[in-house]
């Protein structure tokens, strides 16, 4: 006689729970910290200097032209071993997705800025703004208000690529499915248990993007 699948769920329920914590953790703190490199690497791409902006362009190229499975291999075995001296998948994690997210990121504000009327730029030049303070006061607020529908999309994204971090055990839903699957020698329960949580985060969150999108959209 099989095991009741429902009874290895509620089994399963606290470690989904803390799964489900992690893997909302892990994307915030990508989003956070992608955004604050992305604007920076954003930046330093738009410098007139090709020269000086060559190394965020190959940074863009990089994260953007690899997979990302393999950036967070190189990282928890390479990179953070080199600085802790040991690995730690929750650390990997994080500066994984977040150096990922930062090149995406900085591809989605550059678009935002260069969308932005010159005209404004001229204009709060000729009030007697410099460079960084017209960026500040008057491009990047607009660019901001044209960014943030992508950007969602973006955590929607990033979401879903949080379950590669099973691969360096990090404790976020598909570590504990694989470990589920792996006890019970099951399949069906643990990655259809996961895919529905998985599909409330997405949805939850396609519909707070929409509806940014419908209040940005009558402003």
């Amino acid at each position: 006689m099989g095991v009741n699948p429902f009874e290895i769920i509620k089994e399963y329920l606290p470690f989904f729970a803390s799964g489900t914590l992690f893997t909302i953790g892990f994307s915030l703190a990508g989003i956070v910290f992608g955004t604050i490199l992305g604007l920076l690497v954003c930046f330093g791409k738009m410098l007139s200097n090709k020269w000086l902006s060559l190394p965020f362009v190959c940074y863009i190229a990089f994260f953007r032209g690899t997979p990302l499975f393999v950036q967070i291999l190189i990282i928890h075995f390479g990179v953070v071993p080199a600085i802790f001296h040991q690995s730690n998948g929750i650390a990997s994690g994080i500066i994984a997705l977040s150096l990922n997210e930062a090149a995406y990121i900085a591809e989605v504000f550059r678009a935002g800025i260069q969308s932005i009327d010159e005209g404004q730029t001229e204009a709060a030049r000729s009030l007697g703004m410099d460079k960084v303070q017209a960026m500040r006061y008057i491009i990047l607020p607009q660019a901001v208000r044209r960014v943030l529908p992508p950007m969602g999309n973006e955590f929607i994204s990033l979401i879903k690529d949080s379950s590669l971090l099973a691969a360096i055990a990090a404790p976020e839903l598909t570590y504990w499915a694989q470990a589920m699957g792996a006890q019970y020698a099951i399949v069906w329960t643990p990655y259809l248990t996961i895919s529905f949580i998985y599909l409330i985060l997405t949805l939850g969150m396609s519909f707070l993007v929409n509806r940014l999108e419908r209040r940005m959209a009558t402003k």
